[in-house]
């Protein structure tokens, strides 16, 4: 069948008919095949939801064990049949939980990519390349000038503040899934087993990540009085990012203002928010990583959402990949 009828853009997000499903909407429906726990991919109140377990579980953790009316639990590789249509879950390497979905109807197949990633990461499981007709691509970093430097070269630089300024506490400024306990394990895997701080919007998201094996090392709450003020001297401290405008941070010793995004690599974004050093560690994959997953897989068709579309779009017709841009709305590529 056409891929065009088995999957299609509407307000809402991309729709199945023929599945009679929704993945990652924007607005509440009756059944949504959620990819990954970012609240701009999941969102609560929809009538039935299909995730892997993990995604499941954070969603319960942001949102509350109500957070829709009944879930499904996907295991990932297991194909299972909805309407007319067989879907199945596959790594996307991107944060704990996170999958891509493959459709299927008529000998078409699309896969989905919602966010990923093609580095390593400890914290959850690599993305895995799926053959297909058409793959949805991702293009948070679809520019060429967009190429993400080693991610232990960058903790490296973390690494070498501490030892020249003991005396002040490093702030980093992290999303609270997936970026932060990356953060801290890359840490960890550098050879950092100094307690680190957590502010309190992170600690049950730890928590979960610490239930699922994976070993964040000492996790101390980031509460500063006068008394314990000194105590944050040469520390790691790691906060949403939104917390470092309030007076929080400014509780600290002489704090330095670090934040760990992909668009640290733009230099005026750093300047903007005010940040003393950028450490740029990507939770999406940079040009070059895009265009590589898009030779590997070589699908007939791509499809490229969530960002810098057009420029994915050119070079795959330069490629001699058929391409158009799905400019779907409400998904945000700073939440990275």
């Amino acid at each position: 069948m056409r891929p065009e009828t088995l999957l299609y853009p509407t307000p809402k997000g991309l729709f199945c008919e023929a599945g009679g499903f929704y993945i990652d909407p924007v607005h509440p429906v009756d059944k949504a095949l959620i990819t990954h726990g970012h609240a701009d991919h999941a969102r609560s109140g929809h009538g039935e939801v299909l995730a892997t377990r993990e995604t499941l579980e954070i969603m319960a953790i942001r949102y509350g064990a109500d957070f829709c009316r009944r879930s499904q639990k996907a295991v990932l590789g297991e194909t299972m049949t909805i309407g007319d249509v067989t879907v199945s879950f596959h790594p996307a390497g991107h944060v704990l939980g996170s999958a891509q979905i493959a459709v299927s109807r008529g000998g078409t197949k699309i896969v989905v990519s919602g966010d990923y990633k093609r580095r390593r990461d400890p914290t959850c499981l690599p993305f895995e390349p799926v053959p297909c007709d058409v793959f949805i691509t991702e293009a948070t970093f679809g520019l060429p000038v967009f190429h993400h430097p080693s991610d232990a070269d960058e903790v490296g630089k973390l690494l070498t503040s501490l030892r020249q300024f003991p005396e002040r506490a490093h702030l980093v400024g992290a999303y609270a899934l997936g970026k932060a306990q990356r953060v801290i394990m890359l840490l960890r895997e550098a050879g950092y087993h100094e307690p680190i701080y957590i502010h309190g919007a992170l600690v049950k998201l730890c928590d979960y990540y610490l239930s699922k094996g994976i070993p964040l090392g000492e996790l101390r709450p980031a509460t500063v009085t006068a008394k314990e003020k000194p105590a944050f001297a040469g520390a790691v401290v790691i906060g949403p990012p939104s917390a470092f405008a309030d007076k929080w941070a400014r509780r600290f010793p002489d704090p330095i203002p670090i934040f760990a995004s992909g668009w640290m690599l733009v230099r005026q974004r750093a300047k903007q928010r005010g940040v003393e050093l950028p450490i740029i560690i990507s939770d999406h994959c940079d040009w070059a990583e895009l265009t590589d997953t898009i030779r590997e897989i070589r699908p007939g068709q791509v499809w490229v959402t969530h960002g810098r579309e057009e420029a994915l779009v050119r070079w795959c017709e330069l490629e001699g990949i058929k391409a158009r841009p799905l400019h779907l709305v409400g998904y945000d590529d700073e939440g990275e």
